[in-house]
């Protein structure tokens, strides 16, 4: 069992090793679309289903607490946070609204949406990225293997971050290293922290 744990680690490593050198400058743009959000008085909305949700519940606690040093907080809403209006939303109208609706009445052209899904075919991740261009707002999807139909919904103004790895465990440890990435990236070129 041992040598099986070992192996686990070996292929986490071998598969950031392997899409690291490619998404280096994607990751780098989306940065600096966060970075510009903030600068100007946006908001960093933040959505994604079962392990991607709590990788954008991650995400948000290190821009509105802290990464790895103190410094000021950044204004950053994990949109499935409100479990009551979560679960309102699901139950009177569809699943599929669950973050759209809140980007709709939150979202303004200055915000920015982070979309994270292994597979990008989830049709509430689908309609929070179309609420967000009806809004006029920027999206930087995280996503997986083919980038799926999220992937087909993004425009030029857009930065898709696309593991292109099989296995659901990889593209989710991906993720969370591209949301430190990104947040030490914000941290930097904020505030000059190392």
């Amino acid at each position: 069992m041992t040598e099986r744990i070992y192996s686990l680690f070996q292929q986490s490593v071998e598969a950031k090793m392997h899409v690291g050198e490619q998404l280096a400058p994607l990751i780098e743009q989306a940065g600096n679309i966060l970075v510009d959000t903030l600068l100007n008085e946006g908001k960093v909305l933040i959505c994604g289903n079962g392990t991607s949700a709590a990788l954008a519940q991650i995400f948000s606690s290190a821009l509105i607490d802290r990464y790895e040093q103190e410094r000021p907080s950044l204004p950053a809403i994990w949109l499935g946070s409100n479990v009551a209006t979560y679960t309102a939303i699901s139950a009177d109208t569809q699943h599929a609204n669950v973050y759209a609706k809140p980007i709709r009445a939150l979202g303004t052209p200055n915000d920015t949406l982070v979309a994270i899904s292994t597979s990008g075919n989830s049709a509430n991740l689908l309609q929070a990225v179309r609420a967000a261009h009806e809004r006029n707002l920027r999206v930087v999807a995280l996503t997986g293997r083919d980038g799926g139909d999220i992937a087909k919904h993004l425009n030029e103004h857009d930065i898709e971050i696309r593991v292109e790895l099989p296995s659901r465990g990889r593209i989710h440890e991906v993720h969370l290293l591209i949301v430190f990435c990104l947040c030490n990236h914000i941290d930097f070129n904020l505030f000059g922290l190392e």
